[in-house]
């Protein structure tokens, strides 16, 4: 497989100059040589066959030779509200949500959620996934919302066609059978997303009763995720994978 490369500006001429991080990449850790090619991506959807033609001191120069509509989406629009565990492990929960096709993360505010994400981290974040994107192939990339109440992420999801939390007590994760209304009709092959999915995955500790039961007061459906404490980010790709196999099955 060829190099990928993310193209922060949209590319839309038969030239495009890389800079930043990727062309630091492409310099110094890929030995850039003017005739060598690669992949490019700039999230809206293609593919670009590029060659070098010129390398400088920070940035690349490249031609473009081809472009393609390639879709590895999903055919559901998942968004993923969470309230984020701690350090690395966010990395880790970003890199796998978008492996797994999330369309969306929303870092979620709880009343036992401890991770305040500032810009900052949620920037490092974004960073991770172009990183994840570029090693998996996807050409959209997963979007990462600044962060939101409970009771405002709840609200938000209205027009879902299918609302899951995890939580004790719940359907159990291996009885989830999506509603027929959310999944995918006609849609093999095409570069488009179909329908809504929210899933919620609260902090350690869970969601406490009051948020429980406005989410399903709001038609949330609680899944239990099996008889061990899982950590949030467990949690959180666990459920992502129970919907993703669903949605993939059928598709």
């Amino acid at each position: 497989m060829v190099d990928r490369y993310f193209s922060d500006e949209p590319i839309s001429a038969d030239h495009v100059t890389l800079a930043g991080p990727e062309a630091h990449h492409l310099i110094h850790v890929m030995r850039a040589a003017p005739g060598m090619q690669v992949t490019l991506f700039d999230g809206g959807g293609d593919e670009f066959t590029a060659t070098i033609v010129r390398v400088g001191r920070s940035d690349v120069e490249l031609s473009i030779l081809a472009r393609e509509r390639v879709n590895r989406e999903l055919p559901l629009d998942l968004t993923l509200g969470v309230a984020l565990p701690k350090g690395d492990r966010q990395k880790w929960l970003v890199e796998k949500a978008v492996e797994l096709g999330v369309a969306r993360i929303v870092p979620l505010r709880t009343r036992r959620g401890v991770a305040q994400p500032v810009e900052q981290v949620l920037a490092r974040l974004r960073r991770a996934v172009i990183e994840a994107s570029k090693q998996c192939g996807r050409n959209r990339l997963l979007r990462i919302d600044s962060p939101q109440s409970w009771p405002d992420f709840v609200t938000g999801a209205a027009g879902a066609a299918c609302r899951l939390l995890a939580h004790p007590g719940g359907e159990t994760a291996s009885a989830i059978v999506l509603p027929a209304h959310s999944l995918p009709s006609g849609c093999k092959g095409e570069p488009i997303l179909c329908k809504m999915v929210f899933l919620a995955v609260g902090p350690e500790g869970g969601f406490d009763d009051e948020e429980v039961a406005l989410a399903v007061a709001a038609s949330w459906r609680p899944v239990d995720l099996g008889p061990r404490i899982l950590r949030v980010e467990t949690a959180a790709i666990l459920l992502t994978a129970i919907t993703a196999w669903q949605v993939s099955s059928v598709w």
